[in-house]
Formats: C-alpha cells, structure tokens, sequence
C-alpha cells in the first residue's frame, strides 16, 4: 500500500481531532464487548440475531471511520471492502455471510486494534498535554492540598520549582508527539480498514466483467439501431427512388409530363436518402471529429445548439480515437439533457488534461434537481465511461446550477505539426557578373 499523503492541520485542530477519535474508539470497545457477549451466547442459539446486528452496526462504525479518517488523508476517505450481499431472509444464512465474509472478519481485527493500540495513540497527546499543565500549576497549586514531587513532600516554593521542568518538557513532547501520533493512529487504520489488493482485484474484475457485458448490449443495440435507421429510411428511400425511376422509364415516351415529374420525385428522394445517410454516419462516427478532433467537434456542436455554450478546452493533444469518441457522445448527450430538461440560458463545456486523466466539465444554469439514476440517458453515458475505466460526478441542487463532472484515463498524443518550410537557397551572382 503506498505511502498516505496527510493534509495539515494545526496543533489545536490535531487534538481536538484526538478527543474524537478517543470517544469514537470508546464506542468500539462498547461494541466489542457486546459482540464478544453475543459469540458466546451464539453456543445456544440466543446470540445469533444479536451478532447479526452487532455485524451490521460494525460496518455502519467503520463506515464513519473511514469518513473520518478523510478529513486527514489528502486522497479523501477510504474507500470500503466489498462486502458480501445480504439476499437471504433466513437468520443462520444471514450470520453465515456475515463471518465467512473476509471483510468482515478485517472490521473485526479493526476493531479490535481501534479498541487497544489505537486508543493509546489517540489518547498519548492528551495524555501529555494534561499532564504538563498539571505540572506547570503544580508550582501554584502545592499550596492549598498536600502534594509531593518526586516522592518527596513540597513545603516550599523551592521544592515546588522542579515541576516546571517537567512541565515544559511534557509540553515540548506533547508538541512534537501530536502530529506523529496522529499520523500513526492513521496509517494503522487505513492499513486494516482500505480494501487489500485481493479486494481491489477481484472488484477490478468483476468492474471489467460488468462493463464488458455493458459494452456488448451497447454494441449490438447500436447495431440493431443501425440496421432500424437504413431498413425504415436510406432503403424505403432507395426502394421508392428505383420504383421512381421505372415509372419515369415506362412514361418517357408517351407523357414527358409526367416523366420529368418522376424524375423531380426521384431526386428529391435522393436528396433526402443522402441527408439520412449523412446523418447516421455522423452519429456513429463523426466526420468533424476525425479531421478536428475533439475541440473541433464540440466547438462545431455548440455553434449548432439551441442553447448558447461556452467552450473551454485545453488539451495538449489529442486522446486515442476510442476515448475521444466516447467523450463527444457524452457530451453530446449531456447538452441535448441540457436542451430538453434544464430550462437552461446558458450552458458551459470545460475539458483539461492532467495526470494521464481527461476531465470534461458539463454544466448549465437550469432550475436543477436531477437525478442521476432516474433516466436512461445518463445511465448510458456512464456505462460508455465505464468501458474506459472513467466515472461521472453529478451535482445538481434543487434551483440549479447542474454540474457533471466525467473522467477519462488516457494518454494524449502529440498534435501532428507542418513540417519547416525549407529555406530557399536564392541564386548568388556570377563574380564575372556582379556589380561593383
């Protein structure tokens, strides 16, 4: 696992952080206890529906833990194992899942670490910092109770001096101990509560698995869209057109009228099957975006939108043809979304690259409150990212303005560049020639 990269905070922030994390691992010893009463009253069957509860509470728990542990990791929370399902009813079922399950049985090791070496390292900068001021106000406070320094009885303001050595010294250590503390009690959490390499490949497979199936149903109804859109329109066209022209052929001789009427018929059928023709290859690939790429594209496709779009791209190359596809269609969506449901006036495109990552910005000024799971648009729009390995970010409050964040891993490659014009070499003068 590699190296946590911790976000700063100030000294008073990091003990106070300390207190919670010392009533949130006090909550845990609670909670194991119980589930310790409850494993051994499971001998008898009394503790099973008990320990089923106490799991479940265990994963709400280390949860927030991971929550938690987000306000100091500068990559954000930790993200959870994955957590086997509960699709049976049955109570021994139930229990069975729950301790055969591997993360499981980690968030129990969690908390059993939390409830011991966690608590002390969460509790030493208190700890420290308690006792320093205690010895700083014993210089004042030996005289009202009985009290001894260094198992010897303080009298005097002189045997009372020392502690404010040891007080400064305690305070010193406190200062430097927080934020390793701290940053320890972190590392030993997000060791036993983060996903282990086993779990982060077996949910890449089965991430791969799913997109891969996601990909084939979008294939083949892509397809079937295809074979619809020439069937219902290019061929009834090309049918009509053949039928045109047997006709025009039929009357030619005996009603030109009528022929030449054909004939306007038939080219205006070829018009319209060409136009359908253009259009469906322009909504399987493009033409634009292969000779502009993708700033080309888009820039192209706001110029023709209802909506006004403000397009802001900076890419220092281009993605690979897959990616680049799959972003123009998404965005593509995303503002056709925008024409028919935001009641937008404006909308905006943002697209930057950084980190081997694309990251395409689409947002308008609508009334917002979308919902990301309610339609099939943007479910399809996720699933086109997926293929890549991308994610989408929604953010939509009630009132607006909606902003959907996509990110794509890629590689750019470099813009192809005229190559230098050749100096021309201009002829030089025969010295026989030259002027003096």
């Amino acid at each position: 696992m590699a190296r946590p990269h911790y976000r700063h905070h100030t000294r008073p922030t990091q003990l106070v952080w300390c207190l919670l994390l010392i009533t949130h691992a006090a909550a845990g010893i609670l909670l194991l206890a119980l589930s310790l009463i409850a494993t051994a009253l499971s001998a008898i069957w009394v503790g099973l529906p008990l320990l089923a509860t106490l799991t479940r509470l265990l994963r709400g728990h280390a949860h927030t833990h991971r929550r938690m542990l987000g306000h100091h990791l500068a990559d954000g929370p930790v993200p959870p194992p994955p957590y086997r399902r509960l699709t049976d009813t049955r109570l021994s079922t139930q229990v069975t899942t729950l301790l055969t399950d591997p993360a499981t049985r980690r968030d129990y090791i969690w908390l059993a670490a939390n409830s011991t070496a966690g608590l002390i390292l969460a509790a030493l900068p208190l700890v420290l910092l308690t006792h320093g001021l205690l010895a700083l106000a014993h210089t004042y406070t030996w005289r009202y109770a009985p009290s001894f320094y260094a198992l010897q009885p303080v009298t005097t303001q002189a045997d009372a001096w020392p502690s404010l050595i040891t007080g400064a010294l305690l305070l010193t250590l406190a200062y430097i101990a927080t934020p390793a503390a701290l940053h320890t009690y972190i590392r030993l959490n997000r060791r036993l509560l983060a996903p282990t390499e086993h779990d982060r490949l077996t949910a890449r497979v089965a991430h791969l698995a799913t997109s891969r199936a996601h990909t084939i149903d979008a294939q083949a109804s892509e397809v079937r869209r295809i074979e619809r859109d020439l069937h219902d329109g290019a061929q009834a066209r090309l049918v009509a057109l053949g039928m045109s022209l047997g006709l025009a052929e039929e009357t030619l001789t005996r009603d030109p009228a009528t022929a030449h009427r054909l004939l306007t018929e038939a080219r205006e059928t070829t018009r319209q099957a060409l136009t359908e023709l253009r259009d469906l290859v322009r909504g399987i690939h493009p033409p634009v975006l292969v000779e502009r790429g993708l700033d080309g594209a888009l820039r192209a496709l706001a110029l023709t939108h209802h909506t006004p779009v403000d397009v802001d791209i900076d890419l220092p190359g281009r993605p690979p043809g897959p990616v680049e596809s799959a972003a123009y269609f998404a965005v593509a969506e995303l503002l056709t979304n925008t024409a028919k449901h935001a009641h937008a006036t404006r909308a905006w495109v943002h697209i930057n690259h950084g980190r081997d990552r694309m990251v395409l910005t689409v947002g308008d000024d609508g009334h917002g409150g979308l919902d990301p799971d309610s339609g099939t648009g943007l479910t399809g729009i996720r699933r086109r990212l997926a293929a890549f390995d991308g994610h989408m970010h929604t953010t939509s409050p009630p009132g607006g303005p909606t902003v959907i964040t996509m990110e794509l891993p890629c590689a750019l490659a470099p813009e192809p560049q005229d190559p230098p014009h050749p100096p021309t070499d201009r002829p030089r003068a025969h010295p026989s020639t030259a002027q003096p």
